[in-house]
């Protein structure tokens, strides 16, 4: 068994794992919420505005004990992940058809959605219902925006969360060495979903879209999370989709994926394009190069 491993976004050493199950065993009466908080507080794991990262650590719990590597206790109510998942479309209902210029249906409102709010619940029932890939529970930073006509139409949808832990062209796009990865990786987001809803017919809808939201995420991510964004990534499957907004927008093709996915694991998921938008024209030296 290796010494350390790369789970959740931080390197965990064997003494850790041993500290988790001792701390585990003293306190056998704690229930999964519990654990995952208080792992949070010993370790100082906090967002840049403070929060206890508390979802990311019961991930990181959840990923042990499937490796058998500790056990947790029963859970004390079935997973909410799946009545999540069967979300009514709520405050958001898809358009039947929007067929114009694009100049016709400014202003267009485009904001992050608040966590939890119905639009949020809507938001996610759109890319479960409608994007290739579904969607599931998000979990750790991230930000939802729901973009809507003058009329107050859904017209499209965007995700963005945690980059890859390991992206081998990203890292060498930017000059990263093993262990500014470690350091500055919170500071590069994934767009994980974007979607322009089935109806909606508009020339160059995408790419407009594309880079109104790169231009005001580093500031809204400040706004939420405390810290600023300094470069965002995709994964493109080129069997679909062309890249072609991206490119339109300012992105860039650095390479391929390997097929191992976000962790590392064995080839067996498709090679995608890698693309990357730098934020700032000094995105290297802010991401400790």
């Amino acid at each position: 068994m290796a010494s350390e491993w790369l789970l959740q976004g931080r390197t965990l050493t064997a003494d850790d794992l041993a500290q988790i199950r001792t701390w585990r065993a003293e306190h056998s009466t704690w229930h999964r919420t519990r654990l995952a908080r208080e792992l949070c507080a010993r370790w100082g794991w906090r967002n840049g505005v403070g929060q206890l990262k508390d979802m990311a650590a019961r991930s990181l719990l959840l990923k042990l004990e499937a490796r058998g590597w500790i056990t947790l206790p029963p859970r004390q109510r079935p997973s909410v992940n799946g009545r999540r998942n069967q979300r009514s479309l709520g405050e958001v209902q898809a358009p039947v058809r929007i067929q114009a210029p694009l100049a016709s249906l400014h202003p267009l409102r485009v904001a992050p959605l608040a966590p939890g709010s119905p639009e949020a619940a809507g938001f996610g029932a759109l890319l479960q219902q409608h994007h290739y890939l579904g969607h599931r529970n998000c979990v750790g930073e991230n930000l939802k925006y729901l973009v809507r006509d003058r009329h107050g139409r859904p017209l499209a949808g965007a995700l963005f969360g945690s980059a890859a832990w390991q992206c081998q062209p990203r890292d060498a796009f930017i000059g990263w060495s093993w262990e500014a990865r470690q350091r500055h990786l919170g500071l590069v987001i994934n767009n994980t979903r974007f979607l322009i809803l089935a109806g909606v017919r508009v020339p160059h809808l995408a790419s407009h879209l594309l880079g109104r939201l790169t231009r005001r995420l580093s500031a809204d991510w400040q706004a939420r999370y405390g810290h600023p964004i300094h470069l965002v990534e995709t994964f493109v499957e080129p069997e679909r989709f062309a890249g072609t907004s991206y490119q339109a927008a300012g992105w860039v093709r650095v390479g391929a994926t390997t097929g191992r996915g976000r962790n590392g694991a064995a080839p067996q998921r498709p090679i995608k394009e890698v693309w990357l938008r730098p934020l700032s024209a000094d995105f290297r030296q802010r991401l400790g190069a």
